[in-house]
């Protein structure tokens, strides 16, 4: 039966390397009848610990081989997952090659690896059906894939026909998309060998709006800015700036998170990437995704010339920028390049001062939402403390013993801030831990 991926059609970019088309070889070579028992067990064993590093990659759990063929399919990137990934279920001719590949992929759901088992004296696709993993934690691995992935795998497992496996998995696409974008929150944008790839971040931060005390003016200026990007509305490019420690950062990865279901994505870049930023952008024009282009603390030394690439792409190059990307950046200057006293002369010796200026300060002017996250008061201060030390149980200060400890620890740990607060409250509930777990021994 594995002799049946080679009549996959729209799904037969595998890779000669993937798993299945190893399999299908393994098997080809197993009908036959002539192989040495050793080495084919030993190629077999070579594909099932692929099968097992990929399932711990993702968490996978119960039925591997399942997982497997379902991660497949809502990682392949063809022209049909794409279509469907944009417009979902519609009639069109492709649907009878889709048809075929799905009927292909159903059939390999139900595989019966006895024979070979049994003739090889080996039971390790058996075990593969029946996997019971080792709990992890969650930053071991993808838990938002992982989820996807096996509730899908359950549902096309237990499908009747081959229409329904097809509803099945156009409804992922339409839900999720294909490929990396359609299971991933966050992106870097590597170069290997000289191409440019996008890696997920799969590490991200659980934190949300209400996480961030205070500041509410200025998160609902994001949430503004942020919905109306997702409905496809006017929106603006925005920039978020002021004192260090304030919630800049923390309040992007909270609208990532928040938004996500609704297909919001975010690509990180560094300084020294914005050449490529046309590239990247060529490369998600197209995808069915809101991809906001993430540039953390944005900020320019005056004989850095990097800015003159983040200039035409945001406005002022040729190629009008795709509505279904943004650039929200944070920085700690207001107008993100270094200016000198040179730059604000306008002597007659030197007419082109106050033009260099104006090129430097433009950049700015490109971002149309600027949100300033200013340094707390004491009493705000204060308040963010009391209410990050509320999800600690360990610590039990009083008010009162909280806010001079906070007092202290500000004086010598860079000033009053949220991420100083927070930094306290990792320090109290640190050692809090540590003197319970001392008296417990």
């Amino acid at each position: 039966m594995f002799h049946e991926v080679s009549r996959l059609i729209l799904y037969r970019n595998l890779g000669e390397d993937s798993i299945l088309r190893q399999l299908s070889s393994i098997y080809e070579e197993f009908d036959s009848g002539s192989y040495r028992r050793e080495d084919l067990v030993a190629r077999i064993y070579c594909q099932v610990k692929a099968i097992l590093d990929l399932g711990t990659t993702y968490g996978f759990n119960r039925n591997l081989w399942h997982d497997y063929l379902t991660f497949v399919l809502i990682t392949n990137e063809n022209s049909f997952s794409l279509t469907s990934e944009k417009v979902g279920k519609n009639e069109g001719t492709v649907n009878h090659f889709a048809m075929n590949d799905f009927g292909v992929f159903m059939r390999l759901f139900d595989f019966d690896f006895r024979p070979m088992e049994e003739a090889l004296d080996i039971d390790c696709f058996s075990t593969l059906l029946q996997y019971r993993s080792i709990p992890k934690q969650e930053r071991m691995y993808n838990r938002n894939v992982s989820e996807k992935v096996r509730a899908l795998s359950d549902k096309l497992a237990a499908v009747e026909d081959v229409d329904a496996f097809f509803d099945a998995v156009v409804g992922f696409y339409r839900d999720y998309g294909v490929g990396m974008f359609g299971l991933n929150k966050a992106f870097r944008f590597v170069s290997r060998e000289g191409i440019l790839h996008f890696t997920p971040i799969n590490n991200l931060e659980k934190v949300v709006l209400d996480d961030l005390v205070g500041y509410e003016i200025e998160k609902k200026k994001l949430v503004d800015n942020t919905e109306a990007f997702v409905q496809g509305k006017p929106c603006n490019n925005c920039l978020l700036y002021g004192d260090a420690g304030t919630g800049k950062s923390t309040s992007i990865k909270a609208i990532l998170n928040q938004y996500y279901d609704r297909g919001l994505r975010m690509i990180e870049i560094y300084k020294h990437q914005y050449k490529d930023l046309s590239t990247l952008i060529s490369q998600v024009k197209n995808r069915n995704y809101r991809f906001i282009i993430y540039m953390d603390d944005l900020s320019f030394e005056d004989f850095e010339t990097e800015y003159k690439f983040l200039k035409a792409v945001i406005e002022g190059g040729m190629e009008t920028k795709p509505d279904n990307i943004l650039i929200y950046a944070t920085s700690n200057r207001r107008h993100l390049i270094r200016e000198s006293w040179s730059d604000r002369s306008d002597r007659d010796e030197d007419l082109h001062r106050s033009d260099t200026m104006s090129e430097k300060l433009s950049l700015a002017a490109r971002f149309g939402v600027t949100i300033n996250f200013s340094r707390p008061s004491q009493k705000e201060f204060f308040a963010i403390v009391k209410h990050l030390a509320r999800k600690y149980p360990e610590i039990t200060m009083t008010e009162e013993e909280l806010y001079s400890e906070a007092n202290k620890w500000e004086l010598s740990h860079g000033g009053i801030s949220g991420r100083t607060a927070q930094q306290f409250i990792n320090y109290l509930a640190g050692t809090a831990s540590r003197n319970g777990n001392e008296s417990g021994a």
